[in-house]
């Protein structure tokens, strides 16, 4: 193999390698230390009202995926994260790809949607 290509290939191998362990890392980080992410205080159980699109709905493990808009009680900006569903009654409103209006409470360190209208 010509070195030239080689070392282009292996300069692009490393730029991708670094922007996936960059990426990983953010992932990673507790939600407060996310770029434009505040936390809501710890113990905080005010519900925040939000709207938010299904994306995957798992009854069995009590939790539901959310692409919402912004939360401003909790200085959020708008992302998809999946929360914990405090009643199981609640699933049968939670429907994949329906727009939902739900409240969502910080207790514990977990979000925990609490209703859906």
């Amino acid at each position: 193999m010509h070195p030239q290509k080689l070392g282009t290939r292996t300069a692009a191998g490393l730029a991708a390698a670094l922007a996936l362990a960059t990426t990983t890392a953010q992932a990673q980080q507790p939600m407060d230390k996310m770029p434009g992410m505040a936390a809501a205080q710890p113990g905080t159980a005010q519900p925040a009202s939000a709207t938010g699109l299904v994306k995957a709905v798992d009854a069995a493990a009590g939790k539901v995926t959310l692409s919402h808009g912004p939360i401003k009680a909790f200085h959020w900006p708008p992302m998809t994260m999946t929360f914990q569903v405090r009643d199981k009654a609640l699933f049968d409103r939670l429907v994949v790809g329906k727009t939902v209006d739900f409240d969502v409470v910080h207790e514990g360190g977990a979000y925990i949607v609490t209703a859906v209208h």
